[in-house]
């Protein structure tokens, strides 16, 4: 907790994971989920082509996911998740939000996305190996905005 009050996540995620947060019912925000999933694209080509990179692979996700970020002339950057699994609902939707929420986003922000979205966004019904795979995903991104924040402080 004392991380978001030096640096706040990116208000875009922040803003739709309070929105998840409104709806009590599970079958809502279930369904609610599964419409944020429905929104995943595909890695465009210019980023990468199957088969991907081991190096951009997530350890433990089950939906085998890979992740990378492209700098902005802002000094942002533009992230993006490739999750290989159709099936892999949790994944996608995580990937959108993460996508949508992290690129633009100053890296300090980024950087301070904490493992905790995760039960934020699902709750606490997720299996010890599904939590383990979506939190290796946010640990991608923001080991993605440390290093560029690093390579920027070193030029």
């Amino acid at each position: 907790m004392e991380a978001r009050l030096l640096s706040a996540r990116p208000a875009h995620l922040e803003a739709a994971v309070a929105a998840l947060a409104f709806l009590d019912d599970r079958a809502d925000r279930i369904q609610a989920l599964i419409d944020i999933a429905g929104r995943y694209r595909d890695v465009p080509a210019e980023v990468a082509t199957r088969p991907f990179e081991v190096a951009r692979h997530v350890p433990g996700c089950e939906s085998e996911a890979y992740v990378w970020a492209l700098p902005r002339q802002d000094g942002t950057l533009d992230f993006h998740i490739a999750v290989e699994n159709p099936q892999g609902v949790t994944a996608r939707a995580l990937a959108v939000l993460l996508v949508e929420g992290a690129s633009g986003a100053p890296l300090a922000s980024v950087m301070a996305i904490d493992a905790e979205i995760v039960h934020e966004v699902f709750g606490s019904e997720l299996s010890i190996g599904k939590t383990m795979g979506l939190t290796g995903i946010v640990e991608a991104v923001r080991g993605l905005a440390a290093e560029h924040a690093l390579e920027a402080r070193a030029t």
